[in-house]
């Protein structure tokens, strides 16, 4: 080695050695690249450990479970958000919210159609949500708030949940007429047999009340005045007191 490669620190003399070895030919500068295939970001460690619902029993064993379990706290699970790009297969995309979205009533106040943003005459369904997790089939039931196009997507399969909805009104119809009608006969409550019917007692207040009044009653009538003598009974005793 010559002297001017025994004064060179360690690194000086990596680079030197690179480039006249293994930069002499064309392209190798790709062998100093590193291997980026195994590279994750935290998307996708989420995306990979992620569930759809978490269960009191489900333990995070591992950094990569923890954060699709912080992930999973973050999230809005009142309403779902939903893609219908594919009901005619009877596939159907869900998802709970995130804060931006409860911030602007997607899926609450506006149709929670990924691809919708009407905000009349919404309607929630309750959906059983089938899915398969972790090579298991699992089922969730869920709240979709939809706009009328959207709703009859839903249920372009099975349209029995709007019927189940309008056999629940007709029974609650049902009901009100009857007790409408039992009205209308003017039934009294009746007793139960064998009880004597409960008697009022007057409040105390009342009989304070009547007390207080009888008393004013005396103290406002006048008193009584003598009654005027006759001029005969005058005489007879006058009489009396001289013969006395």
């Amino acid at each position: 080695m010559s002297a001017r490669l025994r004064n060179l620190n360690p690194y000086e003399l990596h680079k030197y050695l690179v480039n006249v070895y293994c930069l002499t030919g064309k392209g190798s500068t790709s062998l100093l690249k590193r291997d980026s295939s195994r590279d994750r970001t935290d998307l996708d460690v989420i995306r990979e450990n992620h569930k759809f619902l978490w269960e009191e029993d489900d333990v995070a064993d591992s950094w990569e479970k923890q954060l699709a379990k912080k992930y999973y706290d973050k999230l809005f699970k009142e309403y779902c958000i939903c893609d219908l790009t594919r009901y005619k297969e009877n596939k159907v995309a869900l998802r709970w919210r995130i804060e931006r979205e409860v911030v602007l009533g997607k899926g609450q106040f506006q149709c929670g159609n990924k691809h919708c943003l009407s905000d009349h005459d919404l309607k929630s369904w309750e959906v059983n949500f089938a899915y398969v997790e972790d090579n298991q089939k699992k089922n969730a039931l869920v709240k979709v708030r939809l706009c009328p196009e959207c709703s009859d997507k839903l249920n372009y399969r099975s349209k029995k949940r709007e019927v189940k909805r309008l056999k629940k009104k007709k029974k609650t119809k049902h009901k009100d007429k009857q007790v409408v009608e039992n009205e209308s006969e003017g039934e009294s409550p009746r007793t139960p047999e064998g009880e004597p019917p409960e008697e009022i007692e007057p409040s105390t207040s009342q009989t304070v009340a009547d007390e207080a009044q009888a008393a004013d009653s005396l103290w406002k009538k006048a008193p009584l005045e003598p009654e005027e003598k006759t001029r005969e009974e005058e005489f007879e005793e006058y009489l009396d007191d001289l013969l006395l």
